[in-house]
């Protein structure tokens, strides 16, 4: 059998008083507990993106500057993600956009799961929009989801998440493994071919 596969959860606000840090870091944990796959903590806010300016992003790394390949790197380093997401003004963040528009190959064929937080909708609108984003860069959504709604309640003044809703997390986690492991075999038997 193959090695496991590696899931990165991308904490995806960059916005200085964000709430996603403990959601984040609580989908980590469940995720580094579990036996079919490895996972690692990602924050947008450590990659210094420029906003594109061009109609694509360069193809070639020489052509991008040296925040753009690092997070190139990265992403290209796992095998499946779960989106940390605010939904702003029934949205997702731009920050977020332009990083996903940084990047085509490193997306393509890769299981992408969602944890979503806001107000009353837990964050469902930015998560609809979003699911449209990924299929195009040739990503798999998968159906399950978990939203937090009311987050100001939902994380307190500390930093401590009182919405942990693990079980539904980790059915999320059981689609994004199982995605993760068929599709890098697919992904690897077509570059064998």
């Amino acid at each position: 059998m193959s090695h496991l596969p590696h899931i990165q959860v991308i904490l995806a606000s960059t916005r200085s008083e964000r709430r996603g840090e403990p959601i984040a870091q609580w989908v980590h944990a469940l995720a580094s507990e579990r036996q079919d796959m490895t996972s690692e903590l990602v924050d947008l806010d450590d990659f210094d993106l420029p906003f594109l300016t061009s109609s694509t992003p360069p193809m070639s790394a020489m052509s991008r500057d040296d925040a753009a390949r690092a997070w190139s790197a990265k992403i290209d380093a796992g095998d499946g993600y779960v989106f940390v997401v605010p939904e702003y003004n029934h949205g997702y963040p731009a920050a977020l956009k332009n990083a996903l528009d940084h990047l085509f190959a490193e997306w393509s064929r890769k299981p992408a799961g969602f944890v979503s937080y806001g107000a009353a909708a837990g964050g469902v609108r930015a998560i609809e929009q979003l699911r449209q984003v990924v299929v195009e860069l040739e990503m798999v959504p998968v159906r399950r989801q978990v939203a937090i709604p009311r987050v100001w309640e939902a994380v307190g003044p500390d930093g401590t998440l009182h919405d942990r809703q693990d079980e539904a997390a980790e059915l999320l986690l059981d689609q994004v493994a199982w995605w993760a492991q068929a599709l890098r075999e697919a992904r690897e038997l077509s570059q064998a071919a």
